[in-house]
């Protein structure tokens, strides 16, 4: 059964300023960034997802620990940071609609931090904020059901993936099927969804504009329960991911050096290429810099050449 929620002109006209924005960044070549700013980008999703979850580590920390140097710090807060790394430097080999990932993706964020993670709750539980209980969970022996129907949720085509990826997040913080950890893997997997269809996801810190925005984050889960539909939770996550996208666009155009190109193009994975091929996607630069590049590759071992002269042709090693 497809969770309730309703199509606003609000939502309408933040899809439409979505889509054009991933246009202008794919058209600009800043989908993958520079792997010093996938880095730092990472580290920025790490510590603003976790952040919101009250851990006290800084990015400094989080630098350190990605670099396995020793830090100094509550014991918990490093686990979940370690965890966490774990998880996403794994996300490629999660599926977002498969089930037993997402349970898999719950036990490694979760290892050493609950007891049986990876495993939904055997007990009922409720959100208390202040002295206030601000939502009861589904009871547990509902919880394998309701996850069922909702990766079945996920699997609709016809369902648009911006649309889905806020749906996904906002019903399963609303069945909260586990113990702990029910906030971080909403985040993952909605960026997981996104990821699928619009590889850029995978180095967009969300996290970042969701920490600056907490209380409305939770006040938008909040109103939604109220009104037993996610339309107010998917037009704030929205607005996040419209956002983010502003950022990239304002702040990611560079000139690209010769090392930007090489590792773009390298991501690109194409197996044979010709130097036209090349340029066909640096469009701005000349046949010598595009040789230059390409006799670069070769020296750096990323391409090998094949043929000679005009039959010349190259692969990725």
């Amino acid at each position: 059964m497809k969770p309730p929620y309703e199509i606003t002109s609000k939502i309408l006209r933040f899809v439409t300023q979505i889509s054009e924005k991933i246009g202008e960044i794919n058209a600009n070549l800043l989908d993958k960034p520079s792997p010093t700013l996938r880095k730092q980008n990472r580290i920025k999703t790490i510590h603003n997802s976790l952040k919101i979850e009250g851990n006290t580590l800084t990015e400094e920390q989080i630098t350190a620990i990605l670099e396995n140097k020793r830090v100094i710090g509550p014991e918990r807060d490093i686990k979940e940071v370690i965890n966490t790394i774990e998880v996403y430097n794994n996300i490629k080999n999660f599926k977002y609609h498969n089930e037993k990932d997402f349970l898999k993706a719950h036990k490694t964020i979760m290892n050493g931090l609950i007891e049986n993670p990876g495993k939904y709750r055997k007990q009922s539980v409720g959100i208390v904020k202040g002295t206030k209980v601000e939502h009861i969970a589904p009871p547990h022996e509902n919880v394998p059901n309701l996850m069922n129907d909702l990766f079945t949720y996920l699997k609709d085509k016809n369902e648009l993936s911006l649309i889905k990826s806020c749906v996904f997040h906002y019903e399963m913080e609303f069945i909260h099927p586990f113990l702990d950890g029910n906030g971080r893997m909403g985040r993952l997997w909605q960026t997981l969804i996104l990821k699928a269809e619009y590889p850029v996801f995978e180095y967009i810190p969300l996290e970042t504009l969701i920490s600056k925005s907490q209380k409305e984050y939770y006040e938008a889960l909040s109103e939604s329960d109220n009104k037993g539909k996610s339309t107010i939770f998917i037009e704030y996550m929205l607005e996040i991911i419209n956002n983010s996208l502003e950022h990239i666009l304002k702040f990611g155009n560079r000139k690209l050096n010769q090392t930007d190109r090489i590792n773009y193009f390298k991501e690109l994975d194409n197996k044979e290429f010709t130097r036209k091929d090349y340029m066909n996607i640096f469009k701005e630069i000349s046949t010598a810099t595009a040789s230059r590049d390409l006799i670069k590759g070769i020296e750096l071992e990323i391409f090998v050449k094949i043929g000679e002269k005009n039959k010349t042709k190259y692969s990725l090693k």
